[in-house]
């Protein structure tokens, strides 16, 4: 009986116990998830109160910035690109305007002000989403992670990365207010086009400063979070106002502007044009690397001050572009009188290809190589009126021709050069030495291998556009070199000067008489040879250049004190049919010097040669001269000295053993007397007669000068002695 109603108490005590169980285990399940969600929290409350005891200071975190910002401005101080990272100036909360901040929280996170750092809300909805959609989790993230994450992660799309900006989001909360998060965010996060922060964004985009942005420009600028590059203003107008409209209808929604202020139409705002793309770019890519060696070390924001003047710049990549045969490349290179650069083209397209032809790529330069050449013949002694023959002729097996096939004879030196005579300058490179010719284009910057074969005369050995163009510049010059330069001066963004050009010192590579004879060439080259297409209405001197199969068309010249030259050919190096240095480059060097001197005064060449004495024509005075400065034979046949005249009865030379006539007193000598009483006769009449076969009195009288009267004194003839080497 005892263990029948032990059994029945069991029993119910069992049946009682399916209930009590599960309660038991929903206890312990609630105790377990409590205490390990206790332990979570506090491991979280660690994580966060480590982090934020690790984080740096609101101070340190305003100064932190990754990158350089350099704004290139041209001559006249505007603003021609803007490169690298850009942050603006840094605006206080309080400069901020508040539809800027209501713009960004409306569209990156509505629940700003009440979450601390992590939304809990937008969480669930992203995991509701994951469950009951693809399974993927959507963007959750708040202000406050955004920010963690620009200032000290990565982008990538994992969970580690995702918990460690959590935690640092909440640290953030942790230790800065909502307001200096806010304005840490806005000016530090990135826009587009390097712009970081709102002020760099709205000087970008609408060129005024963050403070006075509209409601606009703040719902452009706000939608461009998202993803920079496909709603930037400048790359796409249409994704811009779209995604800005989508932003003011958010404000408006929230309660954040009225109804009035949400109808602004975006696509009304006035942009800033876009010039990072455009053929300066081809300048700064040469100029801005030469500030590793102009500057010392330095990460602050810098403006770069170069000699590029904006209207020629356009006006040589308009030439460039409008005269250059279809499939060919162009490049332009100009230059001021003391070597600033003011315009330059590498292309006709950067975008297409940024490849910079005028600084970088080395092509046979053609006639336009006989600059060198002709400097080197009128430093030897030519001159332009000297006569040259152009004719058929062999060097060393090599027989040029010239590109007509013709021979014009005997021409002067002028029209030699005009029309690009190939025989007559073959002759005058082999005359003067090839390797002359060398040192000439090396002595005016040619910085490229030059070959010494007798083909070098013709443009054989490949150049850079800036080598030539600097050439011919320091013939604009007078013969004095001149240094390319494209850098004025670099400033910080507070106006401290880091660097200042400084113009080079000068020297005379030819002299003046040989730039004067080299200019007048190249003047008639112009006037009348084959450069009569650079003809712009007032003085211009340069020269064509057309290489073997039309590979490659030049034109350089100058005029008013700017040089410039033009390249045109292939990259690939096929012929261009119908490409000649005196048709398409001629052409664009034309077009656009038209604008770049149409402010500046005519100017004259200074062709008048003046020669050095060494090389004037002599006269007969210069021949003969005073009588004083030659030795001469008198009427009776005796050797007079220099700066003596014979006295009565003084020997022509002093008697052996005594001093020169310098070296004592003159005192006057009795004359000798011959036979028959006579004085001053070296030798008889008798004598003269037997020596000269005259054989009587009658034959005595003495030749008759050409020019000199009957019975008149006969002049004395100069006599040029040997000198110490020989030669008269």
């Amino acid at each position: 009986m005892a263990k029948r109603g032990s059994r029945r108490q069991g029993a119910r005590s069992s049946g009682k116990g399916g209930p009590t169980g599960w309660k038991r285990w929903l206890r312990r399940i609630v105790i377990w998830g409590g205490a390990l969600a206790l332990l979570g929290a506090l491991f979280l409350g660690l994580a966060v109160a480590f982090a934020a005891r690790s984080l740096p200071s609101y101070s340190e975190l305003k100064a932190s910035q990754t990158g350089q910002t350099i704004v290139v401005r041209a001559r006249d101080g505007s603003e021609i690109v803007e490169l690298g990272p850009s942050y603006g100036a840094w605006l206080d909360s309080s400069e901020i305007p508040q539809v800027m901040k209501d713009a960004m929280i409306s569209v990156e996170d509505r629940r700003y002000r009440s979450h601390p750092g992590i939304d809990p809300v937008g969480l669930a909805r992203a995991l509701w989403v994951a469950v009951t959609g693809d399974g993927r989790i959507s963007a959750t993230s708040t202000i406050t992670q955004q920010l963690a994450r620009n200032i000290f992660l990565n982008s990538n799309r994992t969970l580690d990365r995702k918990l460690r900006e959590a935690v640092l989001a909440l640290a953030l909360e942790w230790k800065f207010s909502k307001e200096q998060i806010l304005e840490l965010y806005l000016n530090k996060v990135y826009f587009g086009g390097g712009a970081y922060g709102v002020d760099s964004a709205s000087r970008k985009f609408f060129s005024h400063p963050a403070t006075e942005l509209s409601t606009a420009e703040a719902a452009i600028i706000a939608g461009l979070v998202k993803a920079p590059s496909r709603y930037s203003p400048t790359a796409d107008v249409d994704a811009a106002v779209g995604r800005a409209n989508v932003v003011l209808r958010l404000m408006r929604e929230q309660g954040r502007i009225s109804a009035s202020e949400a109808s602004v139409d975006p696509s009304a705002v006035k942009l800033k044009e876009d010039r990072s793309q455009n053929s300066v770019r081809y300048f700064t890519d040469w100029a801005l690397p030469q500030l590793d060696l102009l500057l010392p070390e330095t990460f602050e924001p810098i403006e770069v001050w170069t000699t590029i003047d904006v209207g020629m710049q356009r006006a040589a990549t308009a030439a460039i572009k409008s005269n250059t045969p279809g499939g060919a490349q162009g490049a332009l290179v100009s230059l001021d009188r003391d070597g600033a650069i003011l315009a330059m083209v590498g292309g006709t397209d950067y975008v297409t290809t940024n490849y910079n032809r005028a600084t970088d790529a080395v092509r046979q330069p053609g006639s336009a190589w006989k600059l060198f050449v002709y400097l080197s013949a009128l430093e030897a002694g030519y001159t332009p009126e000297d006569r040259v023959v152009d004719a058929p002729v062999t060097i060393d097996g090599w027989s040029p021709r010239n590109s007509g096939g013709s021979f014009a004879g005997e021409i002067d030196l002028r029209a030699a050069f005009a029309y690009s005579k190939n025989t007559v300058a073959a002759q005058l490179g082999n005359e003067v030495g090839f390797g002359t010719v060398a040192s000439m284009a090396k002595r005016f910057g040619i910085t490229t291998p030059i070959s010494t074969y007798p083909a070098m005369v013709l443009g054989s050995s490949e150049v850079r556009v800036i080598d030539m163009t600097r050439a011919f510049a320091a013939i604009s010059a007078g013969g004095n070199s001149v240094e390319p330069y494209g850098i004025v001066k670099v400033t910080t963004a507070s106006g401290e000067t880091l660097y200042q050009h400084e113009a080079p010192r000068s020297t005379s590579l030819v002299p003046d008489y040989v730039a004067a004879g080299i200019t007048d060439l190249l003047q008639t080259t112009v006037n009348t040879g084959t450069g009569r297409a650079a003809q712009i209405g007032r003085p211009v001197a340069g020269k064509t250049g057309t290489t073997n199969s039309n590979k490659d068309g030049w034109f350089l010249g100058f005029s008013s004190g700017i040089t410039t030259g033009v390249w045109m050919g292939r990259d690939d190096a096929k012929a261009v049919p119908g490409l000649q240095g005196g048709r398409a480059p001629a052409q664009a060097f034309a077009a656009y010097m038209r604008y770049a001197v149409k402010d500046r005064p005519v100017e004259e060449f200074d062709t008048k040669l003046q020669l050095p004495e060494w090389q004037l024509e002599p006269d007969d005075e210069y021949y003969y001269g005073d009588p004083d400065d030659y030795y001469y034979i008198d009427e009776q046949g005796n050797l007079i000295e220099p700066g003596r005249r014979e006295e009565p009865g003084e020997l022509p030379f002093p008697v052996e053993g005594e001093l020169p006539p310098g070296d004592r007193p003159r005192q006057p000598t009795p004359a000798p007397t011959n036979e028959a009483g006579g004085n001053g006769q070296a030798a008889s009449d008798d004598f003269l007669d037997r020596a000269t076969g005259r054989s009587g009195p009658q034959n005595r009288t003495a030749p008759q000068q050409p020019g000199v009267a009957p019975g008149a004194a006969p002049t004395p003839q100069p006599l040029r002695l040997p000198g110490p080497g020989g030669e008269e």
